[in-house]
């Protein structure tokens, strides 16, 4: 699985964070459902104890009493005949009963103050006018019956012709009453008459009458002696300040009519969309997908239409949640001594704003974070995997089919993981070059130091069977000797290189003092030379060192060893310890010929040699040997000329 794909499943695993903190918002808003209700409970009590009280002397009709329901206006209507005033007129008028295309009349009633309005369209192509010259024969008319303080009052509406109209006693001799007036229009399929009279506490009925074929009067269409239902404005005046904002109250009669309705619009927080950064712009539309999300885990809401006049759906649904003209609601019902009933509802925006504004704006912001660390994660991905293809090429492009270094890695600068990862490499590919190059020499090398003992060999071997004489034979076996005792050394020293290498695998590290060390090494190198003065020079103690002591010791015989090869007789070797800053310095001076300046760099390589004479065929594998103990230790090997002779340094860390 490439990079860029595992850092893909890592940043959508962030997704869990917007996930949980969904599902604690959705255990907020059931808690806050929860607490709303029971706050709207107790709210709907104290609403219902105000409203029992003013209602405690006006007795509601009974459940199989007949009643009218008239709607309150807000502003009083303009007597023209024509209902384009009247609220809900386009939707055709309303009534108890909605009339069916087959029905004579459609009418609606309405209260304005301590006015009752009738308005009242008849189907009726060529109606019959009332004749001033006939005022027996039957004509339309209409009859309005109503009840007041016991007594049984009837009034009679009929016109010679459309226009202005009044209402009439039913007497031998009629008697206009002016408390009761309107216009009678014509319309295309018949008549429309708009009436005002004064408001009754009692029943109210009416009638279409006209003439029939028998020049008759008959009724046509109306309605009963009913109760007069209409919603009180002193019960909504005592109600109105027990509302929170975002609730809706009414109440109802024993038949669903709205005798009192209240709201208290929520307050409006939608900020200007102009002033809108475009984080703020992200951030709402999250919010308004959380909220979406929150309406999709809510339990399925009913339907209750809280505009309506009459409301005949359950008071008590399965579940407190509905679902109103505005939006989603909570609803609360509560029973008043008299039969009618207070249901008080609370909008779920108040609520969505708590467990959404609050903590939700949160969530919002966190998703936005989450997507954008995903989109920056998903970038720092395609960068670091750009990276690493470039590594691998410059690898690639470093070593060819047959594992030979072929070019140099480029130098790359970047602090973090992978520069550090590219320099090793850099350095890694440099050593390989190295060791590669040391494997070359090392084959030329042998190849040279070895083909003068072998041809001492082959040559000796040839002489000695062309000789009969003693003395010449002993002579060539004694250079036969010579060059076999040559190659020895050679594979011998050859062989104590491999095998120290090796030894670095089981080699054990201990704690030890490096000082006592080196002095008590000393002494033994005096002890066993006393043709040369080996002296130490350094502290006695206070060196504490973390390695194998028995390595740093054939180290530092190699060195005295070398030193004492270069030395004249009765010269000075020293032995010198000091620690600096962060290191210690191992040295082994020895008076006598100065190192060659381009040999400085390369003395530390093996068959690199200044021995002649005896020495003759020595590999320079001690000073190898030295390097290798010294970088095992994690330290550098150094040689230089000093005063009057030369000296080697050994650098160690200290622990």
């Amino acid at each position: 699985m490439s990079l860029k794909r595992q850092l893909l499943i890592a940043s959508l695993l962030t997704l869990l964070i917007p996930w949980l903190g969904l599902q604690f918002v959705l255990e907020l808003d059931d808690a806050l459902r929860q607490q709303a209700l029971q706050q709207m409970q107790s709210q709907a009590q104290r609403t219902a104890s105000t409203a029992a009280a003013v209602l405690y002397n006006d007795m509601p009709p009974g459940p199989d009493t007949p009643t009218l329901y008239a709607p309150l206006l807000k502003r009083p209507l303009n007597l023209d005949g024509y209902g384009d005033d009247w609220p809900g007129y386009d939707d055709d008028i309303a009534s108890e009963r909605p009339a069916s295309s087959g029905e004579a009349a459609q009418w609606q009633l309405a209260v304005y103050g301590e006015q009752l309005y009738l308005l009242l369209r008849v189907a009726k192509p060529d109606p019959v006018y009332f004749d001033l010259g006939r005022p027996q024969q039957p004509s339309e008319r209409l009859r309005l019956v109503w009840q007041e303080r016991g007594e049984r009052h009837e009034r009679l509406i009929r016109t010679p012709a459309p226009g202005p109209v009044v209402g009439w006693i039913d007497d031998p001799r009629p008697q206009p009453d002016y408390r009761i007036r309107g216009v009678w229009q014509a319309h295309g399929s018949g008549y429309q008459v708009e009436l005002q009279l004064p408001l009754t506490d009692g029943g109210f009925g009416f009638t279409v009458e006209r003439p029939d074929h028998q020049g008759s009067s008959h009724t046509v269409a109306g309605t009963a002696v009913a109760q007069l239902v209409t919603r009180s404005r002193p019960l909504e005046q005592a109600l109105s300040g027990h509302l929170s904002p975002g609730q809706h109250l009414v109440v109802l009669d024993p038949s669903g009519w709205v005798i009192a309705r209240n709201d208290s619009p929520a307050e409006d927080t939608t900020p200007d969309f102009n002033s809108l950064s475009p984080l703020d712009i992200a951030e709402r539309i999250s919010l308004n997908g959380l909220r979406t999300l929150i309406r999709l885990y809510q339990p399925k809401p009913l339907y209750y239409p809280l505009q309506a006049d009459q409301q005949r759906q359950p008071l008590r649904p399965d579940s407190p949640l509905i679902r109103t003209e505005s939006g989603l609601a909570l609803m609360i019902s509560e029973a008043l001594p008299d039969g009618r009933t207070l249901i008080l509802t609370q909008s779920l925006d108040q609520l969505l704003t708590l467990s959404g504004s609050a903590l939700g704006t949160v969530i919002a912001r966190s998703t936005l974070l989450v997507i954008t660390l995903m989109l920056v994660l998903l970038g720092y991905s395609s960068w670091l995997s750009w990276r690493i293809t470039r590594l691998q090429r410059a690898v690639n492009a470093s070593v060819d089919s047959d594992g030979r270094i072929v070019a140099a890695m480029p130098e790359s600068r970047a602090g973090d993981e992978l520069g550090e990862l590219s320099r090793q490499f850099r350095q890694m590919i440099d050593k390989l070059q190295g060791y590669t190059q040391y494997l070359e020499s090392f084959s030329r090398r042998l190849s040279h130091e070895l083909k003068t003992p072998v041809a001492i060999v082959k040559s000796s071997l040839e002489n000695l069977s062309r000789t009969d004489t003693s003395t010449d034979q002993q002579a060539y076996l004694e250079r036969v000797g010579h060059a076999t005792d040559r190659l020895s050394q050679i594979l011998q020293g050859m062989s104590e290189a491999a095998r120290l290498e090796q030894s670095f695998d089981h080699a054990e590290h201990e704690d030890f003092e490096l000082a006592e060390v080196a002095a008590q090494a000393t002494a033994a190198y005096q002890s066993l030379d006393p043709g040369h003065k080996i002296r130490y020079q350094g502290p006695a103690s206070g060196c504490p060192m973390h390695g194998s002591p028995e390595l740093l010791v054939q180290m530092l015989d190699k060195l005295v060893d070398n030193a004492r090869d270069f030395t004249p007789a009765n010269g000075l070797i020293e032995v010198r310890l000091g620690a600096q800053d962060g290191h210690y310095e191992l040295s082994v001076f020895n008076e006598g010929s100065a190192l060659p300046e381009h040999l400085a760099s390369e003395i530390f390589s093996p068959f690199v040699s200044l021995r002649t004479g005896q020495a003759e065929g020595h590999l320079g594998q001690g000073l190898l040997i030295v390097r290798l103990i010294a970088e095992h230790h994690r330290g550098q090997a150094q040689a230089r000329n000093a005063d009057n002779g030369v000296a080697f340094t050994i650098r160690l860390p200290r622990p």
